[in-house]
């Protein structure tokens, strides 16, 4: 069984930094990419950033040149470095492992920016 734990998040002010990290264990393909993924209240589910195993990264919109994205291959971590938070970065963020279509999911940790 595969098991994604994401752990980091918590409250921060807007213009703030925190960082996200991902574990995985189990029995998975090495060559999957990984990626977080966030969800707000009443919003669907969007995608922040990807990389592959070779370090080839995709951030979207949103959070182009205020997030990074970097994994571990060694530890299987994944991370999200965040600066610059707004209010409207919060919600919960989700690591994924091999795509959204038949990959893996962690159970979120909550990021809330706010005064």
């Amino acid at each position: 069984q595969v098991q994604l734990v994401e752990s980091g998040g918590g409250l921060v002010q807007p213009g703030g930094s925190l960082r996200l990290s991902c574990a995985a264990s189990g029995t998975f393909f090495l060559g999957y990419s990984m990626g977080w993924h966030r969800q707000a209240p009443g919003k669907e589910r969007e995608l922040v950033a990807t990389i592959t195993r070779s370090g080839g990264a995709y951030y979207g919109d949103s959070v182009l040149g205020r997030f990074t994205i970097s994994r571990d291959n060694a530890k299987n971590m994944v991370y999200l470095q965040m600066h610059n938070l707004k209010v409207e970065d919060t919600a919960v963020y989700y690591c994924n492992l091999g795509g959204t279509a038949s990959g893996y999911w962690g159970q979120g940790t909550q990021v809330t920016v706010s005064s």
